[in-house]
């Protein structure tokens, strides 16, 4: 069992494990404080969840906590971090190190070696570790996090999840006293996230790791964190025990917090039911369950359990036949996969780490040649299509958006394809004007990208795309990082464009997030698409949903055990409040 670096410090092993004293922080070049104030104490073993809107600080104080905040970036500091006793101003962040482990939010920025094995022994190497302990924690980490099978593949080859698990794999491998992390499972499948927080929760019986994570996740917080601190505007704004801080509904929304999906939805029975405003809100599945068995029983109205879908497949915008791709390693990613959407269609794509998704929208874009089988683009092979061909039809938008822009202004980025293109300057000047305004952006359009939130830049990269007035759009996990309000403005976004005709194809993990949005979901597994078809009834395909590693929403799962909601199949709190007749409740 790991002991931790701190087994044998006197004195340190009943005291606070971390201390921030009235800590304030400022970025170079910035009089805004992102920290303020902050005082708080950590024991050993606590599992710390911090939550809190986009831009609150959550990303500043995780970097606090191993010195990288002030030592790497300087700007203004006040106040004491204390961390096993020392304080991470005066304390090389090397030394830390072997105290404090970091998970950054962007896997992109901590991976440098070229196998997934030499990523995990690269920490280990640098701290001399004796090689027969290297190859035995790079073993450990690697199956704790599910990639066992990968050590010789290139980290590049792996999809956006597997190098999230993969930079969770490096920091587990130097068994550190703490552990931070920054959105870690973001871009993991609901399954993945699970085994992750498990992880997490397992370190903490066996060695009484610390863990300090930053995230959106909330269903998974409310079942392993021993505190709940929710940062807003630099400032720890509410701090308590999960039951506490995310049955608060009203305060998380005023802080654009999603509150756990049961938690929200138990809310909407008790306003239709009546029940007394006291009743406390359940945070995890298995509280919602013995709560409704103790209440009276519930009076639903019969509704519909499923709608038919709007039939938009007069002509197909993206199809492929018989499409599969096998990777030079003998990876066979794509097995025969056979799928058409139709002109002006808004479908979500989701499917486990691995399963194919990127692999298959990186066909649609000709970045891939198939092994075998066929691609088309309203109709046309794109075998013998140009790329240029291919952008004025297709508009895509990645996971790491902020990757895809490089110019000096918001203008100049939204109209450099144009340029490329060498139309004429009024012409782009015109297309510019237009795509952002349909963004809202005219009033950056001289600001530098950089300057902008990452909402903003996400949107900078939309209008790039719509310069070109592509008809289909393809959108991969555009929500990720965001906030509850950020997300829904994202996916308004993606619904206007789908209203004007446009063919959306979302790339994504979060179910939570598509009723009212998608009208198609494809859920796909082991290279194949194993199931197709309107949202409401792909949600109830528990069965099989459980073959595809796909966990549907808590709402979903909630119906299902009470017969009096089954009926209404409902998908999540906004659309079970609408089947009820009750206004949904969203952030502010």
């Amino acid at each position: 069992m790991h002991m931790g670096n701190l087994a044998a410090t006197p004195g340190l092993a009943d005291a606070p494990l971390i201390r921030f004293e009235k800590v304030s922080y400022a970025y170079p070049g910035s009089d805004r404080q992102v920290l303020k104030n902050i005082d708080l104490t950590i024991d050993r073993g606590e599992i710390i969840g911090i939550i809190g809107p986009t831009g609150a600080g959550k990303s500043t104080f995780c970097l606090a906590l191993n010195g990288i905040v002030p030592q790497f970036f300087s700007g203004t500091f006040f106040g004491t971090v204390a961390v096993a006793g020392l304080d991470t101003i005066d304390t090389p962040t090397s030394r830390l190190a072997h105290l404090v482990g970091m998970v950054f939010e962007d896997p992109e920025t901590q991976i440098t070696a070229t196998t997934v094995e030499s990523e995990v022994a690269f920490a280990l190497e640098n701290l001399k570790v004796p090689t027969p302990e290297i190859s035995r924690r790079v073993r450990d980490a690697l199956a704790m996090v599910g990639l066992t099978g990968y050590e010789t593949k290139h980290p590049a080859n792996l999809s956006g999840g597997q190098k999230q698990r993969l930079s969770i794999a490096s920091a587990l491998a130097l068994a550190p006293d703490i552990i931070v992390l920054d959105e870690p499972t973001s871009q993991l499948d609901p399954a993945a996230s699970e085994d992750i927080f498990a992880i997490l929760l397992r370190l903490k019986r066996e060695s009484r790791t610390t863990v300090v994570i930053a995230t959106h996740a909330s269903e998974e917080l409310a079942q392993i964190a021993d505190r709940i601190l929710l940062v807003a505007d630099g400032r720890i704004a509410a701090e308590g025990p999960p039951s506490e801080v995310f049955s608060a509904s009203a305060m998380l929304r005023e802080h654009r917090v999603r509150p756990p999906d049961i938690t929200q939805s138990f809310d909407v029975l008790r306003r239709h039911a009546g029940w007394n405003d006291t009743t406390a809100l359940p945070i995890t599945l298995p509280a919602a369950m013995a709560a409704v068995s103790a209440l009276p029983d519930l009076e639903i109205p019969a509704g519909p359990s499923h709608e038919a879908r709007e039939d938009k497949a007069g002509a197909a915008a993206l199809s492929v036949d018989k499409l599969t791709y096998t990777y030079p390693d003998g990876t066979q990613a794509l097995r025969g996969i056979d799928l058409a959407i139709g002109q002006g269609e808004f479908v979500g794509i989701l499917g486990r780490n691995g399963s194919g998704k990127t692999t298959l929208v990186r066909h649609f874009l000709k970045l891939m040649a198939p092994t075998s089988g066929t691609v088309r683009v309203m109709g046309e092979d794109i075998a013998a299509m140009k790329v240029s061909d291919m952008a004025r039809r297709i508009g895509y938008v990645s996971q790491n958006a902020h990757q895809q822009i490089f110019s000096d202004t918001v203008a100049g980025e939204v109209g450099f394809a144009l340029s490329m293109m060498r139309r004429p300057k009024p012409e782009i000047d015109a297309a510019v004007e237009k795509s952002l305004a349909l963004m809202d952006l005219a009033w950056a359009a001289d600001r530098h990208p950089i300057s902008l939130s990452r909402g903003d830049r996400l949107r900078v990269a939309i209008a790039a795309v719509l310069a070109l007035e592509p008809q289909i759009l393809i959108f991969d996990e555009p929500t990720t990082g965001q906030d509850w309000r950020g997300s829904l403005a994202i996916l308004d976004t993606l619904k206007t464009l789908n209203g004007m005709g446009k063919t959306v194809v979302l790339v994504t993990h979060h179910l939570y997030l598509l009723p009212g949005f998608t009208e198609r979901l494809v859920i796909m597994n082991g290279g194949k698409v194993v199931l197709d078809g309107p949202l409401r009834q792909v949600f109830y395909e528990s069965d099989r949903l459980k073959e595809a590693a796909i966990i549907p929403p808590q709402t979903v799962r909630f119906a299902e055990a009470v017969p009096a909601l089954l009926d209404l199949h409902p998908l999540g709190p906004r659309d079970l409040a609408e089947r009820l007749g009750l206004a949904p409740e969203v952030p502010v």
